[in-house]
């Protein structure tokens, strides 16, 4: 593994544990030429996933795409960050098990959407402002209205 701090291509592993999950095995790396100390996490992967854009350009499934995506939606929020990790594995986990190669990327986005509304309302409208392209006030008005309408998820 390199070093992501210097480029050497020498690192030392000091611990390896299961995640909470055991979804991964997280490892401790050290850095023996600048002595930097980095987490490196190692996943199963069941297959390649490609998703399908609205373009119709195919790009590799992202895990690390889509758990920046979720984290700039929590931002400022009081949001643990192991629920974030739980989240993006669930996404891929049911992708991954749907049996399809392809997935478009509206799929993903609806997965996204659907995960954060149970887990906080602010980052659900931050995320589905940028992902359904809002373009006026209009638009967060009747995203939130219909929040509204279904039976609050939130306790409120």
């Amino acid at each position: 593994m390199r070093c992501p701090f210097c480029g050497n291509e020498d690192t030392q592993v000091k611990d390896s544990r299961p995640t909470e999950d055991n979804a991964a095995i997280r490892r401790r790396r050290s850095c023996p030429k600048c002595g930097s100390r980095f987490t490196t996490f190692e996943r199963v992967q069941i297959r390649e996933l490609a998703v399908v854009k609205k373009d119709g350009r195919r790009t590799p499934f992202d895990r690390d795409k889509l758990a920046r995506s979720i984290q700039v939606a929590v931002r400022k929020r009081a949001v643990d960050p192991d629920r974030i990790e739980r989240i993006v594995t669930g996404i891929q986990r049911r992708l991954e098990s749907s049996g399809e190669t392809e997935v478009a990327s509206e799929v993903v986005g609806e997965m996204v959407m659907e995960a954060l509304l149970t887990l906080d309302p602010v980052a659900y409208i931050r995320f589905a402002s940028v992902y359904k392209n809002f373009r006026e006030v209009r638009d967060f008005e009747e995203l939130v209205g219909k929040i509204g309408e279904q039976e609050h998820p939130f306790g409120a």
